[in-house]
């Protein structure tokens, strides 16, 4: 089964035999490679994927998942998949053949995720495209059985009540950490443009526009093992331009200041997320306000801009939330006294017009 080249067209094509995946022998052949190399590594993965025994890696299956699946979803879908898979599924098991991942290995995996202080609802979005994969296995690829199944679900499908920072509480904490200054500039970060800790370890100098007073958002930064890992945001909607108050433009700009050697295209937080978990730790210790997660910074951000009565769909924006329903289900019960506030108001309103019509 060796490629050959058609002397009329100068392209190369390969005729093969193969078994099919209900067990039929056929035969085909196909055309059009420009190299020798491109046809023999075409028929290589082609017969791969006729395998009913999956001998190869999680990492070669996955391949095989997208471009099953890749057809029949929208291109934001399939980002947002990929993304998932490529940084919290493939570090842990694309090396490992997809027939000999075990129950065990799911289980440690999925103690690796609770570690990290994800959101529930998070994990379970992680689970259940691991599921998906395993899945696809069995039915379509005679895997013979799907590991997560005996392993176990982690994460909840519905979001808990969520803790947050109201600017009080803020302002406590963040006044424990300003002896050091690159603590105190990305925690106000953190807490003034609702950032993803991704995004904020993954900001350079040139993001930031000190005359339009804006940050421009438009990757990710993550640690995987002993490499740091740059990636496009989240969704292409996270690819943004947000507005940052005078305060923070200032602070940010005598910290970025006093940076050494840093080059336009550096990382102005060269930390991990550990030094953030560190630093959360001591502010709360020393300043006696609730310990809340990481990403709830960026919770305590929404929750403050609902309280001060910005439309919903500007929070939306501002945040890249794909719908504006999201914003609405997620933070408009956060801030306390809101409830009670709005029943004040419409009291306001009867009295002014019992008043009226004296």
């Amino acid at each position: 089964m060796r490629a050959k080249k058609d002397a009329k067209t100068g392209k190369w094509y390969i005729r093969f035999r193969y078994t099919d995946w209900q067990g039929k022998r056929r035969e085909s052949m196909k055309r059009g490679f420009e190299t020798k190399h491109d046809a023999e590594e075409w028929l290589r993965t082609f017969l791969s994927e006729q395998k009913a025994d999956l001998n190869i890696t999680f990492a070669d299956f996955t391949q095989m998942y997208f471009n099953g699946i890749s057809p029949r979803l929208r291109e934001n879908t399939l980002r947002t998949k990929h993304y998932i898979v490529d940084l919290k599924i493939l570090p842990y098991f694309g090396a490992k053949k997809i027939n000999e991942i075990t129950p065990a290995n799911i289980i440690a995996w999925e103690n690796e995720m609770l570690s990290r202080e994800y959101s529930q609802t998070y994990m379970k979005t992680v689970y259940n495209q691991l599921n998906a994969i395993f899945n696809y296995a069995v039915r379509y690829y005679d895997l013979r059985s799907n590991p997560c199944a005996k392993a176990g679900a982690i994460g909840k499908n519905k979001a808990e009540e969520m803790n947050f920072w109201t600017k009080d509480e803020f302002e406590r904490f963040v006044e424990c950490i300003a002896d050091k200054p690159i603590s105190y500039s990305a925690f106000n970060t953190l807490f003034w443009t609702g950032l993803r800790i991704g995004e904020l370890m993954a900001l350079t100098p040139a993001d930031i526009d000190f005359k339009a007073k804006t940050l421009t958002v438009n990757k990710s930064y993550q640690r995987l093992g002993d490499r740091d890992v740059i990636t496009p945001p989240k969704t292409p909607k996270s690819n943004r331009i947000i507005s940052i108050p005078d305060f923070l433009c200032e602070l940010l700009k005598e910290y970025c200041d006093s940076l050494y050697g840093v080059g336009e295209n550096d990382r102005i937080f060269p930390f991990t997320k550990n030094y953030l978990h560190h630093e959360m730790k001591r502010g709360c210790e020393k300043s006696g306000v609730k310990r809340i997660r990481l990403h709830d910074v960026r919770h305590s951000h929404c929750a403050l801009l609902y309280e001060l009565g910005i439309p919903p769909l500007e929070i939306a924006e501002r945040l890249e939330h794909e719908r504006v329903e999201t914003t609405m289900q997620v933070y408009a019960h956060l801030y306390p006294n809101k409830q009670e506030k709005l029943s004040a108001k419409l009291e306001e309103l009867m009295k002014k017009e019992n008043k009226d019509d004296e």
